[in-house]
């Protein structure tokens, strides 16, 4: 193509993003359905975005990037079939309606099956949803919650629990509209002062005082049945977590940190079919069993591992000193933003709670290096089966591809790739 058709191409395309916008948009909030191009989400995405999900698409489904009319056909056909909630990867659909020999409506009528002529919610009603804490953790889940509540029927971030700093609410909500690493938030957020809450792209979110977490009564507030997500690290075993299930109104606590004692620690996609309704505390584990823990597996269930040695390289937290000062470990006395702190790490340990099989066979070490964001874990690991890089290579891509660890693990062979390209990666 010459220069101006490749101009013509990028605007013709462009168009059909900005219709796909409310085409995907009705399908979220009307119907729950989440749309995706083999893995890659179009739900609140731009127009760019959205040229770059379908370009993506070339890595698994051939040379050429998926064709966005197809899927503008396909999304406006799916609108009128009724959908109950789900993810749908259109890119799929795509591929394997190219092979077949029916309308489009009827294969997608076969396709969705399980789904069509189901419209309605997961939930009988919405499920209050409290974070306890409101550092980067819980700023950051908070953004998620608002950004993924869809038509509000699901999970609904009804409060933030902050130990009493004053009349600190527009502090607060400053914190949460403006952030040095992720940017500034995308959306819309209002103080309410009479009432101390934040509306947050409409959200009413409650910011409420306590000093513990059986201090407070949620249905005060209106707030039943919540699970509470307590992102403060300060509570870590049943007993302390317990308290959160004395508040009136709290049902489940859930720990984003590695939990102590018997708690289950959840890597999900992993072992989250081990969670049953009789569990209220349970652990999301630590951000690095998160990270190492889904690749793990799916290595050890395509060809075994004998032994193996993890190394983090961790970015500095909010645990560490901007300048050298007192920190009751001795490594951590010193500047954060100065030094590399060899520091420990539970996460071979913890990996193996999440994946029985390497019980014994890791050990691990960290580093602590001066940027806030982003850590890179370098895997050492001997396999039970003779493989190569490449094969290696091409498991872990298609896995990224296809299969049920497609939200957890990302694949690029891009080699000029850095720690700060990762920044907002959602896996």
């Amino acid at each position: 193509m010459n220069a101006e058709s490749h101009f013509k191409d990028w605007t013709a395309r462009e168009e059909i993003a900005e219709r796909l916008i409310p085409l995907v948009g009705s399908l979220y909030r009307e119907f729950g359905v989440i749309t995706t191009v083999y893995g890659k989400t179009l739900v609140h995405k731009d127009p760019t975005a959205i040229i770059k999900a379908h370009k993506y698409a070339r890595k698994f489904d051939g040379a050429s990037a998926l064709n966005m009319s197809e899927s503008e056909d396909v999304i406006s056909t799916m609108i009128r079939l009724d959908l109950a909630p789900a993810r749908v990867d259109i890119g799929k659909l795509i591929s394997a309606y190219r092979n077949s020999n029916v309308a489009l409506e009827e294969f997608l009528r076969g396709q969705l099956a399980t789904i069509v002529d189901r419209k309605g919610s997961l939930l009988d009603a919405p499920r209050d949803v409290v974070l306890y804490g409101f550092g980067r953790i819980g700023r950051l889940l908070a953004r998620m919650l608002v950004n993924k509540v869809g038509g509000g029927d699901k999970a609904r971030l009804r409060a933030i629990v902050v130990r009493p700093k004053g009349e600190d609410l527009g502090r607060r909500a400053s914190l949460l509209r403006r952030d040095s690493v992720h940017g500034p938030f995308a959306g819309s957020i209002g103080l309410d002062w009479e009432n101390n809450a934040l509306i947050v792209n409409g959200n009413f979110v409650k910011l409420i005082y306590a000093n513990s977490p059986d201090e407070v009564d949620y249905t005060a507030h209106g707030i039943n049945d919540a699970v509470v997500i307590d992102n403060t690290g300060k509570w870590r075993d049943e007993e302390g977590l317990g308290l959160h299930l004395k508040a009136k109104g709290a049902s489940k606590v859930i720990l984003t940190a590695p939990g102590k004692g018997s708690i289950p620690n959840i890597v999900f996609g992993v072992n989250h079919q081990e969670i049953s309704e009789d569990v209220t505390i349970l652990s999301a584990a630590s951000c690095t069993t998160n990270a190492v823990v889904p690749p793990l597996k799916v290595i050890e269930d395509q060809f075994g591992i004998v032994s193996g040695h993890l190394e983090t390289v961790h970015a500095y937290t909010n645990d560490q000193n901007l300048t050298d000062n007192y920190h009751p470990k001795a490594r951590r006395n010193r500047s954060a933003a100065m030094n590399l702190v060899i520091t420990s790490t539970g996460a071979a340990s913890a990996a193996a709670k999440a994946l029985p099989s390497l019980s014994g066979k890791l050990t691990g070490s960290a580093i602590r290096v001066p940027t806030p964001n982003v850590s890179l874990a370098v895997l050492n690991l001997q396999l039970s089966t003779e493989t190569t890089r490449e094969e290696l290579n091409e498991h872990l891509r298609q896995v990224a591809m296809d299969g049920p660890l497609q939200d957890q693990i990302d694949w690029t062979s891009a080699p000029d790739v850095v720690s700060i390209d990762q920044v907002g990666n959602d896996h």
